[in-house]
């Protein structure tokens, strides 16, 4: 279990903007990650996931590290951003892109690469 903890921790350490969340941004395996992923695509930057369904470890532990129980979860400079529904509201009122876009100015890792 403290070797999950240390991976998410790392994962989140070193990807700015990050997006946990069920498949893929080309092939998001629910309708909350795929709505995450459109509105993080919407900013125009590039962002790291980690696909949980592939890792059920990390599907267990990171709500009981993040203290939000469900997934998509987007992270940004190390800080949990929320869920679907935060993401979508945040991009429609104009705030999402520009955190995206300063924690992207910090590390752009490579769009649709695994954390």
């Amino acid at each position: 279990m403290s070797e999950t903890l240390d991976t998410i921790k790392q994962q989140i350490s070193e990807n700015s903007i990050l997006l946990y969340m069920k498949g893929s941004p080309q092939m998001p395996q629910c309708g909350f990650s795929a709505q995450a992923v459109q509105a993080l695509m919407g900013c125009g930057e590039r962002f790291a996931f980690v696909n949980i369904l592939d890792n059920p470890d990390i599907r267990t532990e990171l709500p009981k590290y993040a203290n939000w129980p469900t997934f998509p979860q987007l992270w940004l400079n190390g800080e949990l951003v929320g869920g679907c529904d935060i993401i979508v509201e945040m991009y429609q009122n104009g705030e999402l892109a520009p955190m995206v876009k300063q924690a992207a100015g910090d590390a752009a890792p490579q769009e649709g690469d695994n954390a």
